[in-house]
């Protein structure tokens, strides 16, 4: 008898260290359920080992350990154990998480998954550009809303769709085109007398009289300003066209590279696929030669002076042959834009030489100058490109001299004075001093 409760003493004990040792592991496991029935079901075997062992000298109730007796608290998820005597209740030696319920399906309705598809496809049954990362309030995101706007809503192709915006955008900006027509009308009307103004402050600038350069430089802005004459009024088109022109560039570009599947397809005649170059060259070819009349017919009518102005013009008319290599390269929906671009400045040029339309648009008639009534001859492109030569010369001459001039006034102020006479008028001047020979005598004695 007392064999056996030593027997059973130890067997306690055993269990007590089991059960410390898995509290540390469940510490260290975060409480896992996998790990925490792993152990409970170790620590079955072992008590199903040691009742075996014991069952025929001690009831089964007096063998379960103190930590395992708490029945309200404990729960076993199977009906049994094994190695377990019947005697012995599962729900006494595991102790589970409660299962968790199944999650709720969420609401779904028909008119969600039409607002889904409203979302992802638009009325053409294609992508929208906001679900693959185009659009937006940015300006290149407008002109692409606008673009998408023209495709699907007046069912477009995509070449009819870059036409239409083009030529809404270019009508928008016509007044604009109509303002930069009345002066440049006026600058060529009075071209004679403002050439013969700017070569006389030009002499007086070369010849460092500054004060006459400075004259006929107000007298020049007085004349300007009585004729309704303005240089910078010429600039407006380029100047309100260039945001347009980036702004239908970088979304054209980011449209074919996205891409857009629907552009492989929009394209006309030999350039079917608007997201690639055209591979026979004929659209850079295009935008290069009405490039080259645009800036042909434009600069005939906005020219300031013959020397100046021909000289931009042969720098703009190899502009033309720079861009060719680079535009061969350019998605054919790019080269589409700036095209269709060109085309609709060559038909508002040629429209605004229609003398009845320059009368109700209150153009002036140009004023044709012969050559020999012109104060400034026309030198060509070399002898414009060297009177500029020289002019620039002159120009850095004259800041340097007026440079040097400024540091001598300044060392001239600040050093001692330079002595630019003979005889200083603040001392007395010396009694010139006589020669012994040339003292005159006195007079004769008698």
């Amino acid at each position: 008898m007392l064999v056996n409760r030593m027997q059973l003493w130890r067997a306690t004990n055993a269990a007590a260290a089991f059960n410390m040792s898995a509290a540390r592991l469940t510490t260290t496991q975060h409480n896992s359920p996998v790990n925490r029935r792993g152990m409970h079901l170790a620590s079955c075997r072992i008590w199903s080992a040691q009742l075996s062992r014991h069952s025929m000298l001690v009831p089964p109730q007096k063998l379960v350990p103190p930590a395992l007796m708490g029945a309200s608290a404990v729960r076993f998820a199977s009906t049994g154990a094994e190695g377990l005597p019947e005697s012995v209740s599962a729900k006494e030696l595991v102790d589970l998480p409660d299962i968790p319920a199944a999650p709720t399906p969420p609401a779904f309705s028909l008119e969600d998954l039409s607002t889904n598809v409203a979302e992802t496809v638009n009325a053409a049954g294609e992508a929208t550009f906001a679900s693959i990362g185009l659009g937006g309030w940015t300006p290149v995101g407008v002109v692409q809303n606008c673009m998408e706007f023209l495709h699907c809503t007046w069912d477009l192709p995509w070449w009819g769709a870059i036409a239409i915006g083009t030529l809404v955008v270019r009508t928008i900006i016509f007044p604009l085109v109509i303002l930069a027509q009345r002066n440049s009308a006026k600058m060529n009307n009075n071209m004679p007398q403002m050439q013969l103004l700017q070569l006389k402050m030009t002499e007086a600038r070369q010849s460092g009289n500054a004060i006459e350069s400075a004259r006929y430089a107000q007298e020049m802005m007085i004349f300007m300003r009585d004729k309704g004459v303005n240089p910078l009024k010429n600039m407006i088109v380029p100047l309100a066209q260039a945001p347009l022109f980036i702004s239908f560039f970088m979304g054209l570009r980011q449209m074919a590279n996205t891409p857009v599947d629907s552009m492989r397809d929009g394209g006309l005649f030999w350039f079917q696929d608007l997201t690639l170059a055209d591979p026979l060259y004929i659209l850079p070819l295009i935008t290069s030669a009405t490039l080259y009349l645009t800036i042909e017919i434009g600069t005939d009518s906005a020219r300031l002076s013959a020397a100046n102005m021909n000289t931009m013009k042969y720098v703009l008319r190899a502009l033309p042959l720079v861009i060719f290599p680079f535009t061969m390269n350019f998605p054919a929906a790019i080269l589409t834009y700036w095209a269709c671009s060109n085309f609709i400045s060559l038909g508002q040029v040629a429209v605004l030489r229609i003398p009845a339309v320059r009368e109700y648009f209150k153009i002036e008639k140009m004023l044709t100058h012969a050559p020999s009534a012109l104060p400034a001859k026309k030198k060509g492109f070399v002898g414009g490109m060297k009177e500029s030569w020289d002019n620039m010369k002159i120009t850095k001459e004259i800041e340097e001299r007026q440079r040097l001039d400024e540091i001598r006034f300044a060392k001239a102020g600040k050093g001692p004075l330079v002595k630019t006479f003979k005889h200083d008028p603040t001392k007395a001047k010396p009694l010139p001093t006589v020669e012994p020979h040339m003292r005159l005598k006195g007079p004769p004695k008698e």
